[in-house]
């Protein structure tokens, strides 16, 4: 992904090496002695390892004799000997330093367009985290009165969607509490990504004909909140112009720590726009190859003329 303008800067995916932990098992005859700013409050790497995989003694030793051989960490010294896989250690880094990962068993059951989740510490997840922190450097700063964040694009299939869902989950990494919103009641997708019950949502709320339970928190992704469009309205435009959807969002920005809101694409008209002035704040995406720049300056120029602060365009390679 690249941008293109406004407050989102260039960016560059960079890689989280991992193997960079030194911390071993828990052992009274190791004779390794890990730097003093590389250890964690809470439980030893390999004190992790060895219950995911369910070491015993013997193995342990082996992993410890490699690692005093070799010099290497637990975890790579672990791999070495085949007593553990890469995602164990990452597994094991993300339990020790409180990251949400999640286990290899939800992992299994994820909709793969959620990379940010089935593999947190690719490059491509990077870039999302990257996107996070200037979003939190700019439009969505902690010292700013709260907003949800309208992502919006010119034409359906730009990966408007996509980039939506893993930031979301980008920002559930954090450690707070991140609603999704799909307010995209043209083309909703947000209840299949994420597997949720799709029946009742957002447009059933707006016309005061709401169940008690519409928000539904993911069991695989700790953190991630999402509200789905429920019934398909006929007139979704009128439905977010209504006061209702403004006091709406006000409450939910109040009640999360992050909310990120799908929007449908412009070509259905100007609901994203609605939204995105509702929203406080919004961020454009185009497809490399595929969207037209005169559409996505269109789209620009109209957010920038309305409430919303623009924090940029994001072009999706993916």
């Amino acid at each position: 992904m690249k941008s293109m303008q406004g407050d989102v800067t260039p960016l560059r995916a960079m890689k989280v090496l991992a193997e960079t932990e030194r911390d071993g098992a828990t052992d009274t005859n190791a004779q390794s002695s890990p730097r003093a700013e590389e250890r964690v409050v809470g439980r030893s790497i390999g004190d992790l390892i060895r219950e995911a995989r369910n070491l015993d003694q013997q193995q342990i030793e082996q992993v410890l004799q490699y690692q005093r051989q070799h010099r290497v960490p637990f975890g790579e010294a672990a791999i070495a000997l085949k007593f553990a896989t890469r995602d164990d250690v990452l597994w094991a880094l993300a339990q020790q330093f409180h990251y949400p990962y999640a286990a290899q068993g939800d992992v299994a059951n994820l909709n793969e367009e959620l990379i940010t989740a089935i593999d947190p510490f690719s490059d491509e997840s990077e870039i999302f985290r990257d996107v996070r922190s200037q979003l939190l450097a700019g439009v969505m700063a902690p010292d700013l009165p709260p907003r949800a964040l309208a992502v919006l694009s010119p034409d359906v299939g730009d990966g408007k969607t996509f980039f939506a869902a893993n930031l979301a989950v980008a920002f559930s990494q954090l450690g707070g509490r991140t609603l999704l919103i799909d307010a995209d009641m043209r083309t909703p997708r947000m209840h299949e990504i994420f597997n949720v019950p799709g029946r009742t949502g957002l447009s059933n709320i707006l016309v005061g004909r709401a169940d008690a339970d519409v928000i539904h928190e993911s069991t695989a992704l700790p953190g991630v909140f999402v509200l789905p469009v429920g019934v398909f309205p006929p007139n979704p435009l009128e439905l977010v112009q209504r006061p209702t959807f403004g006091l709406l969002i006000h409450e939910l920005c109040a009640k999360f720590d992050h909310v990120i809101v799908d929007t449908p694409a412009a070509t259905h008209g100007a609901d994203a726009r609605v939204i995105a002035a509702k929203c406080g704040a919004a961020l454009v995406i185009g497809r490399r190859g595929r969207s037209r720049m005169d559409a996505v300056e269109t789209l620009v120029g109209q957010v920038q003329k309305s409430h919303a602060r623009f924090a940029g365009v994001m072009i999706n390679e993916h």
